[in-house]
């Protein structure tokens, strides 16, 4: 059987520009949510900082910044990193702003919405804020439509 590939050979930046590694956040889980400044579901920044607090011993939040849905997402890195500083004194990591689907889908977002390549589900991402939870081994645990919020225990459960 062929091994799934995994999330380690995966690259992104981040929203300055430094290429994240994945590697680096082992034996933490990850929650990666695709973000937007002008959505409906925008206040979730500030939960997705709590939650990060809470558990950022055991806990890696990632916004990746995407504009797919509505053009909720219009700005350029240094606006969406103001807006989120200034809004919701969000700390934790952001990246470049990419598609999480169609054509131009980031590798990212293929690995987490093809089951052939996470080996756990296939999935489509339906709006901003839909969150994927990974186990301390980069493999995918889950994912959360937009309604659940960051501090659900849906979530909260994994890290208890």
């Amino acid at each position: 059987m062929e091994k799934t590939p995994s999330l380690y050979n995966i690259s992104i930046n981040s929203i300055t520009g430094e290429s994240i590694n994945f590697e680096d956040f082992k034996g933490k889980k990850i929650l990666i949510v695709n973000t937007a400044s002008e959505c409906g579901f925008t206040g979730q920044y500030e939960d997705l900082e709590k939650l990060y607090k809470t558990y950022k011993d055991k806990l890696v939040v990632i916004g990746v910044p995407c504009n797919q849905f509505g053009g909720q997402e219009p700005g350029t890195l240094a606006e969406i990193q103001s807006f989120c500083e200034v809004n919701y004194g969000v700390t934790f990591l952001l990246t470049e702003k990419v598609d999480v689907k169609g054509d131009n889908q980031h590798p990212l977002y293929q690995w987490l919405t093809t089951k052939e390549m996470n080996g756990v589900k296939n999935s489509s991402v339906k709006w901003n804020f839909q969150k994927y939870l990974l186990n301390e081994n980069g493999e995918l645990i889950d994912y959360f439509y937009s309604i659940t919020k960051p501090m659900s225990s849906k979530i909260t459960k994994h890290f208890e």
